[in-house]
């Protein structure tokens, strides 16, 4: 996978506590990776992290705290960093929106500062969300050249690091054998171990273990729904193109489904209750802040360039999603590694370039 090129490796995630974080962490020590990580301590019960008992360093400090975070960088001395750590919440944002810029925006701002004095640095990928756009609520997918904004605190903060990572590549990266910096936009993750408050497939996990139905915001809203290992698998082609000191690599870059993976709210539902009879939702007669109701991806550029194109279609990524919280709540299972190696497994079959073994 990925050409080895991880094995033996020294990597740094920050939020490997996180839903995307410990399944990237899972993933990394699969390939051989050395790694640490950096995140706040798990405040959630259950939390996927906790669940998988990796082994590997882990400092938990908050990423608005430069002074710690300076010395854990150092200490790891990473070759290469993914950036994860965040707040991740839309609707928390409303609530801390100071919090929210603080910890999105001052937070990246004090990671890539601390690894500029490390020497054996080849890679950073900054990770930050497909919301970073200026939403006009148009049809067809935003593109890396499009219009950054935001109008909740969180997209904006979103848009914001961009701007950072931007700047920091320009003054202080990408030069003559120093690391290569890129920034990854993925579309909405969906996958067994997220246990976030407020986000959907989280609250419909809890409802259902409490025998109720959701309540439901905007059940006609569309996203670009993926499967965590989508994301990911994107995350660490670009590291890989990072590593191997393709300059052209070092730029921002989306990583969302096929065109069929834009569906509704409702749609996602429908096809969580087609595995899962038990998932039963109703519409919240509540007023809500505002939530945009179109996004879409063109991934174009990473599907031509990188070669990366997803592995599941939309249902085999509900369908193993679904099948990952079954699984836990009636067996008491948890099935994250057995699902990593049906990814890959699946990869190789379907000859995807990071997939192949040349």
């Amino acid at each position: 996978m990925f050409n080895n090129i991880y094995r033996g490796r020294r990597a740094l995630i920050t939020g490997h506590t996180g839903f995307k974080g410990s399944w990237l962490a899972l993933w990394l020590q699969k390939l051989g990776a050395d790694v640490t990580g950096v995140a706040l301590a798990p405040n959630a019960e259950p939390n996927h992290w906790a669940m998988l008992k990796l082994d590997h360093e882990s400092h938990f400090i908050d990423i608005r705290d430069e002074d710690a975070l300076r010395a854990a960088v150092t200490q790891a001395n990473p070759e290469i960093v993914f950036h994860l750590a965040a707040q991740p919440l839309v609707r928390r944002s409303y609530v801390q929106p100071v919090e929210t810029f603080a910890t999105n925006v001052m937070g990246t701002a004090n990671l890539l500062n601390a690894c500029r004095s490390l020497k054996d640095l080849s890679a950073i990928v900054v990770v930050t969300t497909d919301k970073c756009y200026e939403n006009k609520e148009w049809v067809w997918g935003y593109r890396e050249v499009d219009p950054l904004g935001g109008h909740d605190p969180y997209s904006a903060s979103k848009a914001a690091t961009e701007i950072v990572a931007s700047s920091f590549r320009r003054s202080f990266f990408n030069s003559s054998g120093g690391a290569l910096l890129a920034t990854a936009r993925a579309g909405n993750v969906i996958g067994g171990g997220d246990w976030s408050e407020d986000r959907l497939i989280p609250d419909l996990v809890r409802a259902v273990a409490g025998q109720q139905a959701l309540e439901i915001r905007s059940p006609r809203s569309t996203r670009p729904w993926q499967h965590v290992l989508e994301c990911l698998s994107g995350y660490l082609t670009l590291g890989q193109a990072l590593i191997d000191r393709d300059g052209s690599a070092a730029d921002a870059w989306n990583f969302g489904p096929d065109r069929e993976g834009n569906r509704s709210v409702e749609a996602l539902l429908t096809a969580l209750a087609r595995d899962w009879p038990n998932v039963k939702w109703r519409l919240s007669q509540d007023v809500h802040p505002h939530e945009a109701q179109l996004l879409q991806l063109d991934s174009s550029k990473s599907r031509q360039l990188l070669k990366w194109q997803p592995v599941w279609s939309f249902d085999e990524g509900v369908d193993v999603t679904a099948q990952w919280y079954r699984t836990l709540l009636e067996d008491g299972r948890v099935t994250s590694e057995e699902q990593l190696d049906a990814y890959q497994i699946t990869a190789t079959q379907r000859d995807l370039v990071w997939a192949s073994l040349t």
